[in-house]
């Protein structure tokens, strides 16, 4: 066991567990998280993780900013419902930009599995950004994402990383119900 990714680890699961109770705690959780996992996904020649491991630093950012926004208006974070046509347009834009990025990986790297990485990856794009926005769907495509990356990084070695996912997917379920209670607790409308 690598001692960076179990400490990666163990600050994703402190993260997620804070995101899922709405706390602004998790963001100085997150931002040690990413920038350890970056180094250690570079490492292993997932790129894309290893890029995105910076998306999430700047993405983290501009959440706590707007949680905080979010908070000090309503005086807790609220969640938010996307609309119908919101949600296809999120979706669209992920599946084009997943197609370029995993050829690209594809084409100019030795990437180990870019199509498969790519797509967990750019997923995790949407879901950050939707995080940031306080969007219930995020939990949706984090649930998918978990999923698919357990088999991906039992295919690479990185036990414990795999077994941070199967953690995680369970959070995240938990995290779904959470936001779910405080959505329809406050009824709040679908936002762009």
């Amino acid at each position: 066991m690598n001692a960076l990714e179990a400490c990666a680890a163990a600050l994703v699961v402190a993260n997620v567990a804070l995101v899922a109770r709405r706390s602004m705690w998790n963001y100085p959780v997150a931002l040690l998280a990413v920038a350890i996992y970056g180094y250690v996904f570079a490492g292993a020649r997932l790129y894309s993780d290893a890029v995105l491991q910076a998306f999430f630093f700047a993405a983290n950012v501009y959440g706590w900013r707007n949680w905080a926004i979010s908070r000090a208006g309503e005086g807790e974070v609220v969640v938010e419902r996307l609309a119908a046509p919101a949600r296809l347009a999120w979706a669209g834009a992920g599946v084009a930009i997943w197609a370029g990025w995993a050829s690209l990986m594809h084409l100019y790297t030795d990437a180990a599995y870019p199509w498969w990485d790519a797509a967990l990856a750019i997923a995790s794009v949407v879901a950050q950004l939707l995080q940031a926005r306080r969007a219930i769907e995020s939990w949706w495509l984090w649930i998918a994402i978990d999923v698919g990356s357990v088999p991906l990084y039992l295919a690479k070695g990185l036990w414990v990383t795999a077994a941070l996912y199967g953690v995680l997917l369970a959070i995240a379920a938990a995290g779904l119900l959470e936001w779910h209670r405080a959505l329809y607790g406050r009824q709040k409308v679908a936002i762009a």
